[in-house]
């Protein structure tokens, strides 16, 4: 595993060595003690999986109480990420780093608490997988508009499928007004 990059002193992009020969390949997706080595030392209580149609945006989703952080990876097929920086007393809050990751890439992303989390799946059936350091909880999560003009996410499409509660999700200033100070 190799550390590629790190974005607003936080998220951390690696690539996943794969060992290929006549029979296939072979790739440790998960090594506690590597990530360790690079400043990832949390315990993964969930994991959990997407199945996504192409063109569905999943997003922008954060949880702030537990506070959870997550390690993404792409199982099959691709999708954007974009991780919005959410954390108050940032000089990033606000600005968005994207990533685009396949399946045949074997790259992973740590996201850790504080950024918001979407995606746009960019082909039919691109399953992402994800660990998470806390459990999933549904009074602690929250939304932000995907297509908020003040973000100003650069998605690449248009019209996207999406669910009605990411339809509904908060305006990034409404985030701002009822978060400042907790994350």
């Amino acid at each position: 595993m190799k550390l590629l990059e790190t974005y607003f002193g936080a998220i951390k992009l690696f690539e996943i060595d794969k060992y290929q020969d006549s029979r296939g390949s072979f790739s440790e997706t998960f090594r506690a003690d590597k990530l360790k080595e690079f400043g990832i030392d949390f315990q993964f209580v969930q994991e959990n999986q997407s199945i996504s149609r192409k063109n569905v945006i999943r997003g922008l989703h954060f949880q702030y109480d537990p506070p959870q952080g997550k390690l993404i990876r792409v199982i099959s097929g691709a999708a954007k990420f974009v991780e919005v920086d959410i954390r108050c007393f940032s000089k990033n809050f606000g600005k968005y780093q994207d990533f685009l990751l396949k399946g045949e890439d074997n790259l992973m992303l740590w996201v850790p608490f504080g950024f918001a989390n979407g995606f746009l799946a960019l082909e039919e059936n691109t399953i992402i997988q994800y660990k998470v350091d806390n459990f999933w909880s549904k009074d602690g999560e929250g939304s932000i508009l995907w297509n908020d003009e003040e973000l100003a996410i650069d998605w690449g499409i248009k019209s996207p499928i999406i669910s009605e509660k990411d339809a509904n999700a908060m305006l990034f200033s409404d985030f701002s007004m009822n978060f400042y100070g907790k994350i």
